[in-house]
Formats: C-alpha cells, structure tokens, sequence
C-alpha cells in the first residue's frame, strides 16, 4: 500500500535541511576533523548518505513516524563515522520530535524511556571509563541530540491533547444545549397545546351544542336561551383567547392567573348552565402543590367538555379525594349508544389528560366502567412537581 502523500510543511524542511547539509559541504565544515579516530570515511562526499537519508525521512515525519525514527536512527550512527554534518543532527533531533508528537501513543512513551536511558548512559559510562570530566559532554550530547527533542514533543502531544479534548467537549457541550433548548421548545408546544384545547374546547363545545338547538327547535323561549348561553360561552372563552394571546407575546411578562382548585365549583356551574347534571365532591385539601391544582382542573375541565359532547343523559360525578399523598380525580359519566356526539372533537382531549399526569409522575386511565364511561388520574402531592 502506498504511503500517505507528504505533508508540505514536510517537504519543505525535507527541502531546507537537504539543501542546507549540501551548502556546508561546499564549504568543507563538519562536525568532526578528518584526523578524529572516529571518521572511517574521510572527505566530504560520505556525509552525504545520511544526510540524503534523513531528508527522505523528514518526508515521512507526519505521516509514517516510526518508519522516520528507525531509519533515521540508522543513519544517525552512519553518520558518526564520517566527518558529520551540523544538518544531519538537526534533521535527526526533528524526526525523533515528529515521532513523539505524531506517532502512537504507546510508541511515544517507549521513546521518552529509550532517550532518557540512552542520556543517562552517555553521561554515567564514559565518566566511568575514562574518568574525566570532559566524558559527561558525551551524555550532555546525547540528552541535547535524543531526550530534548522527544521531551518537547511530548510535552507540545499533551498540549495538543488537552486542546482537543476541549474542543470535543465543548461541542459535546454545544449539542447537548442545542438537544435541551429543542426539547423545550417541544415541551413548552405540546404545554401550550394542552392550555388552548383545555381553555377553548369547553367553550366552543357549548356554542357548537346550543347553537344547534337554537336552529333545530322552532321555539322563542329555547332559542332564547340557548342564544344566551352562546353568548356567555363565547364572551368566556374570547377572555381565555386574550390571556393566551397574552402569554404568547415577547414582551407580556405580567404573572398570569392559574385555574385551582378553588374554582371547581364555577367550572362546574358552568357545566350545569350548559345543560349537565353535575354534582362536585371536592372534599377538603391542604398545600396542593399549584402544578396538580392546574392539572386536577383541566382534566375535570375536560372531562366535563367531553361529557358534554359524548354522554348519554344523566347524572356527572366529579370526585377528589387526597390519600397517601396522592390526589386522585375520578369523573364519571353515563355511557351508551348514541346517534353520534353533539359536537365534533379532535381527539386530543383524551391525550392531553394522560400526557398532564404522565408530566406529574402520576397514572391516567379512561373508559367504560359499566354504564358510565369513568375518567380517573391519580397525581402524586410530593414538592418539587413541574407542569
């Protein structure tokens, strides 16, 4: 398989360092004199192998750095035994930091631990064998050529690191935001939609029914009074829409009013002016948070729109009864065949009551319970509770 093209930085340090060793060798200056035991290969010409070598390996810096490092190390101890090039060091330094920071993290550590040893060798042997102090150069040498690049490498790959680990984080941070912002702009929909069919379709259910009866029944007085529960339905519920309308607006930041449950009893004599028989046993409650109050009212609220719509005649009980810290609101109408309901619905009734218990921590079931079609919720009284 054939290599990753070249970085162009690469290229152009392959290029500099390159052009640099041949500029030094016009000019005859090395590392080391010919007359050093060490240079087995005298004149200039030999120094460039490695030099030549250690280019090519600048190539592969980035892209394959383990390669870079073995066969540059190969032609750093090459080029021990020539007269040596100042370019050749230079390069060599570059590619040990290149494997450091670019190559895996493993390799990176082993390297770290090589050129220490490596630098604490150079220093402890010679001064051992020759016992002089000019032999710790040898190890200054080493830690300057092998352990200075490495440890800066290591240190620029943990700083590199830790960025990137910042920026994961902060657009883990960003998405996470952009998923809450999202689902509160659902919730507050879905809570909005329940707050408009609960204040309106009571409502608009009685003009709907009564506004039947005015055309279909050829009688003055009925149609009168239908007219007259038209009106106060429509009056009631244009009021709903303007306090809707006015927590919508950007700019309304007055408190709103909260149905509780303290305003059962009006919301029941309404029903009554609409034709059910209702009767209200509300008992007695004390600190219900004000999140089950608003739920408590608007699934009796719509309880009482639907058994308006769909009940057979007869009597409507409203129950509320507080147990084991649980408020639990129980409405029961009387069910059978009918022709069809008395005014058309949207169906949402039934799942905005179970989606307010659900919000609550509390269970929600509706249907047939006998001759009466029964809607019961059971929400929990613990503090903390959120509409």
């Amino acid at each position: 398989m054939a290599l990753p093209r070249p970085h162009r930085f690469d290229v152009y340090i392959a290029a500099g360092g390159l052009l640099g060793g041949l500029l030094l060798v016009g000019i005859g200056l090395g590392t080391r004199p010919s007359s050093d035991p060490m240079t087995l290969f005298d004149g200039p010409w030999p120094v460039l192998v490695p030099l030549t070598v250690l280019a090519g390996c600048e190539l592969l810096r980035r892209t394959a750095p383990r390669t870079a490092l073995l066969t540059g190390t190969a032609a750093i101890c090459a080029d021990l035994v020539t007269q040596g090039s100042l370019a050749t060091i230079l390069m060599f330094t570059d590619v040990v930091y290149a494997a450091v920071l670019y190559g895996p993290l493993a390799s990176a550590r082993r390297i770290q631990w090589i050129t220490g040893l490596l630098t604490v060798a150079g220093t402890l042997v010679p001064f051992a064998v020759w016992r002089v102090p000019e032999a710790l150069l040898i190890g200054v040498v080493v830690g300057v050529v092998a352990y200075a690049p490495a440890a800066t490498g290591w240190i620029v790959r943990n700083h590199r690191d830790a960025a990137e680990a910042a920026r994961l984080r902060a657009e883990q941070t960003a998405l996470l935001a952009e998923m809450d912002r999202t689902q509160a702009v659902t919730a507050e929909r879905a809570r909005m939609a329940r707050e408009l069919h609960d204040m309106v379709a009571n409502h608009l259910s009685a003009i709907a029914i009564h506004s039947t009866a005015a055309l279909s029944i050829d009688d003055p007085a009925t149609s009168r009074e239908a007219l007259s529960v038209i009106r106060e339905n429509s009056v009631d519920g244009l009021a709903e829409m303007r306090r809707l309308i006015g927590i919508l607006r950007a700019g309304d930041h007055e408190p709103a009013a909260v149905p509780t449950l303290d305003g059962l009893t009006a919301l029941v004599d309404g029903a009554r002016a609409n034709g059910l028989d209702v009767t209200l046993d509300a008992g007695h409650h004390d600190a219900v948070p004000a999140p089950v109050e608003l739920a408590a009212y608007r699934i009796v609220q719509e309880s009482l729109t639907n058994a308006l719509k769909h009940a057979c005649p007869g009597r409507v009980r409203v129950s509320l009864a507080e147990r084991d810290g649980e408020l639990t609101v129980a409405v029961s109408s009387p069910y059978g065949d009918r022709d069809g309901p008395r005014a058309p619905g949207s169906g949402a009734g039934l799942v905005g009551m179970r989606e307010r218990a659900a919000l609550l921590g509390g269970t929600f079931d509706a249907g047939p319970d006998g001759p009466h079609w029964t809607v019961r919720a059971t929400l929990p009284l613990r503090e903390g509770v959120l509409e």
